[in-house]
């Protein structure tokens, strides 16, 4: 089972490493923090604890921060 990634310069599809593989395994996978980032599974917001499933799209959206 695949999922389409998307991040900054990353348009991939990455192999499902296990049943129940949530946003915050794939962040952890990539060694990301969900304090920088934006999650969203098939164009909706979405927390660390949601599954990700087959022939999602899942994109991470930087923060960025500033005066």
């Amino acid at each position: 089972m695949k999922f389409n990634l998307k991040y900054k310069d990353i348009d991939e599809s990455r192999e499902l490493s296990s049943e129940n593989y949530t946003i915050k395994d794939l962040l952890n996978d990539l060694e990301l923090s969900s304090q920088s980032l934006v999650c969203k599974q098939n164009g909706e917001l979405v927390i660390e604890e949601t599954e990700i499933k087959n022939d999602d799209e899942i994109q991470l959206i930087q923060i960025i921060y500033g005066g």
